[in-house]
């Protein structure tokens, strides 16, 4: 391989000569050698979108001139279109305000900018990372805003998915309202209930999601860019935050705001926190939906067998036909490890000093893990497994009908201790509550089969007995 020796404060340090990042990116290769993790694109096109903000308004402001600029925000589009992908290579653990992976982008849009203004590599006299790439900005308030930007464009993925599957479990409600079926509680056998009441308590949980997650977009809009190390806005011009947030909003297509307060917006981070606490709680809610259907279709023979997943993938590679719940699993993974990440989320953005929160490239990392898997998990458990669903009515009603909680709904007429005999007589003679309230007739034989039809129990219309 062939080196170009680049230098800095520390010294002299070869570096590919065929690389765009310089000496800066070239340490923390290696120093940071702990894991294959690396910062996922959205962020480095968020930093890349930043960076063609600030030119622009460094320009207006008379800080850069015009070819500078110019070349900066060629560089800065390529950067978002993802021709340079693999000039990011750094760990997502690094240092911890996210320095690296900030000058990692300067370094890159540096050496391409000075291409175009007819130079080379790493050739700073034209275009240097920090003086003119970098120019009122800091780590400190670059990576923040980056992970806002990024956060808010994957959030608006998330609720459209989210809002795809709630229309396909409202769907599946409307399909199954008047499929009637055992309900259960502690796993055991309770009162009926309509399989499309399941099914649009389902579509409740979600839709309850979406709303939540529409009220927090208002904060993660507020960007602190122009705020520099601190959040005072040091070395910055008194108009340069107004221009930034104008450009953003043109370059991203976008709504974007100033932070009320710099410093906050510098070192708070709970914003994110509560991002991803509302992802877990997606999380929470698709891990039981998913685990429930598991449970309702689980058999053929030996199971629930009250519904039928679509198979997507044969279940087995030894027993012949099996048919696994495949989509809800892998939806149950993803969630397990969204939770992981909120815990992850929580403690880092707890763990912030004084003016600045040391561990921002970890928590961009995994919040934007947790709403790509939340937003694909949403969909393909939409698309490739709830709308294919299909009920079995029969065996539905076959486990009301056997149902020992049938008896719950005689309680109005006979009392709950009598129903309670009557329970214990059915299941030692392995009858029927119907059948045993029959031979004991408790009530007239038009009343009782008005009082234990399985569909009056879950729309109620109790008469009283005369």
């Amino acid at each position: 391989m062939e080196f170009r020796v680049e230098e800095d404060s520390l010294g002299n340090k070869k570096v590919p000569a065929n690389a765009y990042y310089g000496i800066h990116t070239q340490r923390s290769i290696e120093n940071f050698p702990i894991s294959r993790l690396r910062m996922p694109f959205e962020l480095i096109r968020a930093i890349a979108a930043i960076k063609q903000a600030c030119a622009l308004a460094n320009n207006e402001l008379g800080f850069i001139d015009s070819s500078r600029a110019k070349a900066i925000v060629r560089a800065s589009l390529e950067i978002q279109e993802g021709k340079f992908n693999s000039q990011f290579p750094l760990d997502v653990f690094q240092a911890g305000s996210g320095t690296s992976t900030n000058m990692n982008v300067n370094e890159v849009i540096a050496s391409r900018a000075s291409q175009f203004m007819g130079g080379r590599k790493g050739q700073r006299s034209l275009v240097h990372p920090n003086d003119h790439v970098n120019k009122g900005q800091s780590t400190n308030d670059v990576i923040p805003s980056a992970i806002r930007i990024a956060s808010s464009r994957k959030l608006g993925q998330l609720l459209l998915n989210l809002e795809l599957l709630r229309k396909t479990l409202k769907k599946k409600g409307r399909e199954f309202e008047d499929i009637i079926k055992s309900g259960r509680t502690h796993l055991q056998d309770a009162v009926p209930i309509a399989l499309g009441q399941e099914f649009n308590a389902y579509a409740a949980a979600v839709e309850k999601r979406i709303a939540r997650l529409k009220n927090i977009r208002i904060f993660l809009s507020q960007l602190g860019i122009g705020g520099n190390a601190v959040g005072t806005g040091l070395n910055t011009h008194p108009d340069f935050r107004k221009l930034i947030i104008r450009n953003v909003n043109k370059i991203t297509g976008m709504e974007f705001s100033i932070a009320k307060d710099g410093i906050e917006a510098t070192h708070s981070l709970t914003d994110f926190a509560e991002l991803s606490a509302h992802l877990k709680l997606i999380a929470i809610d698709l891990n039981r939906i998913a685990n429930d259907l598991r449970l309702m279709s689980s058999g053929p023979e030996t199971g629930f067998h009250e519904i039928n997943l679509p198979a997507v993938e044969p279940g087995s590679s030894i027993m012949p036909g099996k048919i696994n719940p495949s989509i809800a699993e892998a939806v149950n993974m993803a969630c397990h490890r969204t939770i992981g990440n909120d815990a992850t989320i929580t403690m880092s953005a707890a763990a912030g000093q004084l003016e600045l929160n040391t561990h921002m490239p970890v928590v961009g990392y995994a919040l934007l893990e947790s709403l790509e898997l939340m937003a694909n998990s949403a969909k393909i458990f939409a698309e490739k497994c709830i709308s294919g669903i299909t009920a079995n009515a029969e065996q539905c009603r076959w486990y009301v009908e056997h149902s020992m909680a049938m008896a719950t709904a005689l309680n109005p007429y006979i009392g709950y201790d009598k129903a309670a005999k009557i329970v214990k007589e059915a299941v030692q003679k392995g009858k029927t509550i119907r059948e045993v309230a029959a031979e004991q007739n408790v009530l007239p034989s038009e009343e009782l089969n008005r009082v234990l039809e399985p569909k009056s129990m879950i729309r109620p219309n109790l008469k009283k007995r005369r």
